[in-house]
């Protein structure tokens, strides 16, 4: 199993778009510092995915995170690839009797299957969009 956290917030990001010969698009933009976390692990064996939407990126978030894998693959002995951020490394964090952890060499996103999944759904519902509200941002990533 493979997983990791992908921060979404206000802050839109502009990219290149389609639209008819002969027209200028304009795309709206804003500056709002306000983010979410979304949590994935997929098990690609099993055809199985497992998200949660949390406030912060930190330990206490990723104790949650991994009880919730814990609890939705308690039929399993889980091994779970994870990048080498702090919170996955603490000494606070409570890792389940049936889970694993393996880290992932530095500097190597390309080796995590749920960037990936990250790439998508920015390029599908984030990119060249506003959101007025942090709840909005929530509703759009549960969608995707």
């Amino acid at each position: 199993m493979a997983g990791d956290e992908g921060r979404f917030g206000r802050i839109g990001e502009v990219r290149a778009c389609w639209c008819p010969q002969g027209i200028r698009p304009t795309v709206p933009k804003q500056q709002v510092r306000q983010h979410i976390y979304a949590y994935a692990a997929v098990a690609p064996q099993l055809g199985k995915m497992t998200c949660l939407v949390l406030p912060y990126a930190n330990t206490k978030m990723m104790n949650l995170f991994l009880s919730q894998i814990s609890q939705e693959f308690a039929d399993y002995f889980v091994i779970l690839q994870l990048d080498k951020a702090s919170w996955h490394r603490s000494n606070a964090l409570k890792v389940p009797e049936n889970i694993r952890l393996i880290f992932q060499p530095a500097h190597s996103p390309e080796l995590m299957p749920v960037e990936h999944i990250w790439e998508d759904i920015r390029e599908k519902h984030f990119y060249n969009q506003v959101f007025p509200t942090l709840d909005q941002v929530e509703e759009v990533l549960c969608q995707g």
